[in-house]
This record gives C-alpha cells, sequence and structure tokens, in this order.
C-alpha cells in the first residue's frame, strides 16, 4: 500500500484516493475537539466568527487556516511559526500509518452523511476526472498558494462529491462496515453537529474503495479555489512528490445527498436607498416588511418564476424580481448555454454588479460572500451596505452545466454540510 508522495505518477482512469498519516489533535493536550475546530476558512464569518474563534482555545485551527497580522507574508510565516510549534509541543501528532480516514456528519434533524478522506491524486489531465463548477478568484488563490508554501501541509479538506450506486458498492460496504466500529475521534461543535473520524488502513479494504472509486469522476462541492491551489503548486514542484496529492473529503450523494445553499453577497459603500434608486425600470422592486423566515420563502416562491434577489440593509427586506428583458439582453453573454444564461448569480454579476451598480467584483473592498444569512443582513445593517440574499441552485443544475465545461460565475452555490477544520490535517513534508 503506497502512501501519498510516493505512487507513480503514471495516467489514470479516475479517482485514484491514497492513504497517508494524518496529523491529528492530541485531544489530552487540548481543551477539547469541539474547541480547536473551525468551519472552512471562506465560511468564518470576519471578524466576529474569526475572534469567537480564536477565543475558544488556544490552539483552534484558525489559527493556521487565517492566521492574522498586518502583513500577508507575516501572516503565513506565522501560521508556519505556529505548526511547527503545535508539533514540537505534541498538541498535534501524526498517525502512526498510512490510511483513509471514513469521516461521518450527524444533526439533529436526522442529516446524516458518511464519506472518505484521503490523499487525491491530481491527475493530469484533470478534465473529466475532477468537474469544477465555478469561477476562482485570483487573489483568493494566491492567498491560499502562499499559506500551503509556508506552512507545507493541507490545512483543511476540499469536499467532492461523486454518483455510486447506492448501498450496492464496495465502498459503500467498507464504510458502513468501519463506521461500527469505536471511532478515533467523536465530538460535537456548537453548531449541534456531531462528527466522528475512524482510520481505515486495512490494505484489502483500501483496495476495494481504490478499485472502485478509479472508475468515477468527481464534482468539486466545495473548495474551487483549493483546488486551484493544489494545481498550482504541483506545477510548481518537480513529480513525484508529495505535491502530487491534495487532501479531499469525498462523498457518494447517491446513497447520502447534500444539501445545496446560496452563498450571499455583502456590498460595500453601497446604501440599501442607492441600490433600490438604480433599479427603477429595470426589475420589479417590492418592499417587505417582515422577518427573514418569510422573506425567503417569498424570494422562493419569486425564484421559480424567474430571476429574483432580496435586498437587505435598512431594516426591511426588498424583493427584487422581474428584470427587464431589454437589460438581460444587453448584459447576459448570449453564447453561452441557457442554463448558465438565466441563473441568479448570471444576472447578479453582469446585469447588477456589472451595468447597474457599477460595483467591480474582484474587489474584496467592494464585495463580500457570506454564507450565512443573517450574518449578511446584519453586516449591512451595521455598516450601512447592502445585502444582497440569493436562492440556491439546484444540485442538477450544477452538475449538468461542470459536465458540459461551463463555469458558473464564483460562489454560486454552498454545498453542505462541509466537513470541520482541525480533525485532520496533511503534513507534506513527513
Amino acid at each position: 500500500m503506497n502512501s501519498a508522495g510516493h505512487s507513480e505518477a503514471t495516467a489514470r482512469r479516475g479517482l485514484e484516493l491514497t492513504p497517508f498519516r494524518g496529523l491529528r489533535y492530541d485531544p489530552d493536550r487540548v481543551g477539547s475537539l469541539a474547541a480547536v475546530t473551525s468551519p472552512p476558512y471562506d465560511v468564518v464569518v470576519r471578524p466576529d466568527g474569526l475572534l469567537h474563534l480564536e477565543s475558544a482555545d488556544p490552539h483552534n485551527i484558525v489559527r493556521l487556516i487565517l492566521p492574522q497580522s498586518t502583513a500577508p507574508a507575516e501572516r503565513n510565516a506565522q501560521a508556519a511559526r505556529t505548526l511547527r510549534r503545535w508539533l514540537s509541543e505534541g498538541v498535534l501528532t501524526t498517525d502512526p500509518e498510512p490510511g483513509l480516514y471514513v469521516y461521518e456528519q450527524r444533526d439533529g434533524d436526522g442529516m446524516l452523511q458518511r464519506g472518505l478522506i484521503g490523499a487525491l491524486h491530481l491527475s493530469e489531465p484533470a478534465e473529466g476526472v475532477i468537474l469544477p463548477h465555478e469561477d476562482v478568484m485570483p487573489h483568493v488563490v494566491d492567498d491560499r498558494a502562499a499559506l500551503m508554501r509556508a506552512t507545507s501541509a493541507n490545512l483543511e479538506p476540499l469536499l467532492l462529491t461523486y454518483r455510486g450506486n447506492g448501498s450496492a458498492t464496495a465502498t459503500a460496504e467498507v464504510v458502513e462496515r468501519t463506521a461500527e466500529q469505536p471511532p478515533l475521534l467523536s465530538t460535537t461543535t456548537e453548531d449541534g453537529f456531531s462528527h466522528r473520524l475512524w482510520s481505515l488502513t486495512e490494505p484489502a479494504d483500501v483496495a476495494r474503495v481504490q478499485s472502485e472509486l478509479a472508475r468515477h469522476q468527481a464534482l468539486i462541492a466545495d473548495g474551487h479555489h483549493r483546488w486551484a491551489t493544489y494545481r498550482r503548486l504541483r506545477a510548481e514542484h518537480a513529480s513525484p512528490s508529495p505535491w502530487d496529492y491534495g487532501l479531499v473529503l469525498l462523498v457518494d450523494t447517491a446513497r447520502y445527498p447534500l444539501r445545496v445553499r446560496a452563498i450571499h453577497r455583502l456590498l460595500h459603500g453601497l446604501p440599501v436607498s442607492e441600490a433600490l434608486t438604480a433599479l427603477e425600470g429595470l426589475f420589479r422592486v417590492h418592499r417587505l416588511d417582515v422577518p427573514l423566515a418569510q422573506a425567503l420563502t417569498a424570494l422562493a416562491d419569486a425564484a421559480r418564476e424567474g430571476n429574483a434577489f432580496l435586498l437587505a440593509g435598512d431594516g426591511a427586506f426588498h424583493l427584487v424580481d422581474r428584470p427587464d428583458p431589454a437589460l438581460l439582453a444587453r448584459t447576459i453573454p448570449m453564447h453561452r448555454p441557457t442554463a448558465w444564461r438565466t441563473l441568479d448569480a448570471t444576472v447578479l454579476h453582469a446585469a447588477l454588479l456589472g451595468h447597474v451598480w457599477h460595483i467591480p467584483e474582484d474587489s474584496p473592498a467592494h464585495v463580500a460572500y457570506i454564507h450565512d444569512t443573517a450574518a449578511t443582513v446584519e453586516k449591512a445593517e451595521r455598516d450601512g451596505a447592502t445585502a444582497v440574499l440569493m436562492h440556491p441552485v439546484r444540485e442538477e443544475v450544477v452538475r449538468d452545466l461542470a459536465r458540459q465545461g461551463v463555469m458558473m460565475p464564483r460562489k454560486s452555490t454552498s454545498f453542505g454540510p462541509k466537513p470541520a477544520s482541525g480533525l485532520v490535517l496533511r503534513a507534506l513534508d513527513l
């Protein structure tokens, strides 16, 4: 059984998920496993959520994935020093032998998800094996690449999905049998999700899983910037090397369907009154003096008929729908598939941001992307900004566009539940 970084770099038919020696927190050296975990780096609401996580435990993983300093280079050097210190102090320890990891998430509403964490070979060409569906922002890839270079580590897995044959697969049998054993770790995070992790090291079981996965392709459900970072860093290093692999969580959505949620936009420097004035004659606008839950229901109803958004930030909600066909005709590229041209995110970025509000989508000073709906509204109200609340895209639309090689606008979807960061890491210098 080869560990990541030691397999021959040969052409692959499909997914190659490889065992690795995971880095994990020693539960005797931290306050609790829950207190050292974090949502993925791009889900953490800053600065409030970041400060909350930093204060939860001095060893919270957020100190590695989102190190804080005024200078970017110093941030990354600080993360590298922190990682080395935690290793030398035994806060993080290395599992004794390479393995895949069975990972389970469960909430109080009956949601159960199980998948496999491993080091994925970054096969060339990746087209047709790994299906991205969203564009990325170059400055984010630059940031993630600098952090991975400095730490020589994959600090959190990206989320991949594939479509197996339900329960009648070798992988499903191995995963379910493993989940009947005592776990390596078990914890419940403050969002109500319980997390359990098992190590899969038996060579016969690993071989069965690898043989089956070699026949599949996978969709990037969450982590497009990390995927682009993996690809960039692999190109920077001669093969074979540990950089030929990247840390992933792979979930069979035929057995464990994911939830698809929207990612919302916070438009800095644009008061709601100005945003609404600019929409006159271009969209229908209906003011809603109702709670958030009712406003989201109204958004879902309107989204069934066409493009629709909720604007917030002035104490009310404003349902924005029925765009002027002439506006769409002159702002939406006509050579793209209809499914892409009619996406809410396409209309938002091409028509609203680009032509109506004149906001550069690539600028963090102008646009923030936030997963939490209530947090988006609260920040807009506090900052005098405009929150644009989105309705989620169906998974089949995402997968169909990905198979056509069509990229959705960045931050179009949020698949979940996302893996908690901090349960298992991968060091590239082991």
